[in-house]
């Protein structure tokens, strides 16, 4: 009897021996939902060895026997490490198994490369596409939550604008009534302190509505001077500058100009200006904002720099993120909502820190001003 003959007898007159010294090694939770068919795919592997034997078969069957046991395994929730052991216990019992078959050893040699480069491409084959089930459930799972998230938020943004705008109307008042006393009692105490306040109720107001997206994308759009912006600003905030005792220096370059929203821009480097000047309460002096920048090649860099604290590694990653914050009484939308303005402008914003410095980058798309009218 020939060798490949005598050694396909010898295996089916044994599967059964194989199956029970394979079970006794193999790990299977009570709880895997395929656990009846480990066996079947077992015996399923075991005849494809068989037919390897006889005339060496097609990798197509190999996969799609290795795609079958995976999907099982996945949909199982088996560890990655527990299917391989499974897979390379098969192998090392059916090696063994092998040689009890009375073959010679020298005779065996082919036929032992050969169920080992066939369990080599199952492996590879049974791993791989396991990899990718898993990866497409996590990417899935990360989608819901992701999905789920924004649900919340914009319910949330929905509930700020209806709440926000009940709040805008009696302001709006309040703040055109100043105006008047201010205009008819210029002299009388406090009025300026009581203006600035409600500038910056107003200030934040918007801020929810920008969450909320109801006004990002309205306002006129024009030729801007940023000097001119951050001189009006830096007047605007003068009371703060000088509560804290903060040194502002102001090295932006004169005549550089922007196209874009005023008022949205505006907003944008006064609530990283307040951001600064919040950050240096904390800290001795000297305290310092530092404004410079330049055009780089097509683009227009906007650096606003403190020396306040560190901001810490885990918080730098996340302060864009909306209703994230660190402040007892901060509300977490404003750097989410300068993000949104600046990638409105087809640019970009963007923050480092260290134990010296803490810098915001703003990188607008410089364009001339024939090619934009």
């Amino acid at each position: 009897m020939a060798v490949r003959e005598q050694l396909l007898d010898y295996l089916d007159h044994n599967l059964e021996s194989y199956l029970r010294t394979w079970k006794e090694k193999i790990r299977i939770s009570d709880t895997d939902v395929h656990r009846d068919k480990v066996e079947a795919n077992g015996i399923l592997m075991y005849r494809l060895v068989q037919k390897n034997i006889e005339k060496p078969i097609s990798e197509e069957k190999i996969i799609s026997l290795a795609h079958k046991v995976a999907i099982e395994r996945a949909e199982a929730n088996v560890n990655i490490g527990d299917f391989i052991y499974n897979v390379n216990a098969g192998r090392s019992v059916l090696m063994k198994h092998v040689t009890y078959s009375n073959v010679h050893v020298n005779d065996l040699q082919t036929i032992l490369d050969a169920i080992n480069e066939l369990f080599d491409q199952f492996s590879y084959h049974a791993v791989t596409e396991y990899t990718k089930l898993k990866e497409n459930e996590l990417q899935e799972k990360i989608s819901f939550i992701d999905e789920t998230h924004q649900e919340k938020l914009s319910i949330l943004g929905q509930m700020s604008s209806s709440f926000v705008h009940e709040f805008r109307n009696p302001l709006t008042a309040i703040m055109g009534f100043v105006k008047l006393l201010q205009k008819e009692y210029p002299s009388l105490n406090y009025l300026d302190v009581i203006d600035h306040e409600l500038q910056q109720l107003n200030f934040r107001i918007s801020q929810f509505l920008h969450v909320s997206k109801k006004e990002i994308d309205s306002g006129h759009e024009e030729w801007l001077d940023v000097n001119d912006i951050f001189e009006s600003i830096l007047d605007f905030i003068y009371p703060s500058i000088v509560d804290i005792d903060v040194e502002i220096q102001n090295d932006f370059p004169e005549g550089i100009s922007i196209f874009g929203q005023q008022d949205k821009l505006r907003q944008v480097f006064l609530n990283i200006l307040m951001n600064s000047l919040d950050a240096l309460k904390a800290e001795g002096y000297p305290r310092c904002i530092h404004l410079y920048g330049e055009r780089v090649n097509g683009t227009v860099d906007i650096h606003i720099k403190n020396n306040g604290p560190k901001i810490p590694t885990e918080t730098l990653d996340r302060i864009f993120e909306p209703f994230y914050t660190t402040k007892e009484l901060g509300t977490g939308i404003g750097l989410y909502v300068c993000q949104k303005i600046i990638q409105n402008h087809n640019g970009a914003i963007s923050c480092k820190s260290d134990e010296t410095e803490t810098t915001f980058t703003i990188r607008l798309p410089y364009v001339e001003k024939n090619t934009q009218e």
